[in-house]
């Protein structure tokens, strides 16, 4: 049976696990922070939301390296922590696998929650029977094996142009994924639960009789994401 997820006492995670990722994208917006990927989803219906610090790692064309995909995978989850996600570079590809279920089981051991791809995974029925939590940008049958290389864990990497640095807070619901850099994370926290507060609002005053149009002007709605100096 594998590890129950990992609870992690980290406040912004805890913070950022009340939230979903339109309240937070806002924050952004508010802050000019690019950190909203497109094209990487969950991966099954119920696949469950993830809040963590990111364990990156970078996959190559098999002409660019030669370090094995399957040993460097290993490699980068021993180095993590519990209640990471491993955040896999592999430049949006979707013809080569770049995860797969024993690595997902070994993940699973060493408490990480999920994992978040710029490309294809397979052996997703058995991460969805274990609940680690895949977002990616689809599914493939094929082994990694031979098929790419691995180019190194805890480096700069990209997830659909987004710029991602371990220790960065990534996060992913139904909605998508999102990454909230280390320094800024608190911040942009403060602003998404502010953001969560005035849609609460705004509804609450609907249901009230308040006519639509007046409950978004009251709160001038449409400039809440606009930057400061805008």
């Amino acid at each position: 049976m594998a590890p129950l997820p990992v609870l992690s006492r980290d406040p912004l995670v805890q913070g950022f696990l009340k939230l979903n990722t339109p309240n937070v994208s806002d924050a952004l917006d508010r802050l000019g922070i690019q950190g909203a990927p497109h094209g990487i989803v969950p991966l099954w219906p119920g696949c469950p939301k993830i809040v963590g610090r990111a364990m990156t790692m970078k996959l190559v064309p098999v002409d660019q390296g030669s370090e094995s995909p399957v040993l460097g995978t290993l490699e980068a989850i021993m180095a993590g922590q519990p209640g990471d996600i491993l955040v896999i570079d592999q430049g949006g590809r979707m013809d080569v696998n770049s995860f797969g279920g024993v690595a997902a089981f070994t993940a699973i051991q060493h408490g990480f929650i999920g994992t978040v791809i710029d490309g294809v995974t397979r052996d997703v029925d058995e991460m969805q029977a274990q609940g680690f939590a895949a977002y990616a940008r689809g599914v493939i049958q094929q082994s990694i094996r031979n098929r790419c290389a691995y180019a190194g864990h805890s480096l700069e990497v990209q997830l659909a142009g987004r710029t991602v640095n371990t220790g960065d807070l990534v996060m992913g619901d139904i909605n998508g994924i999102l990454v909230i850099p280390e320094a800024q994370a608190e911040m942009v926290l403060h602003i998404a639960q502010e953001f969560a507060d005035t849609e609460e609002r705004v509804k609450d005053a609907i249901s009230q009789g308040v006519d639509p149009i007046e409950a978004h002007q009251q709160v001038n709605y449409d400039r809440m994401t606009q930057r400061p100096d805008q």
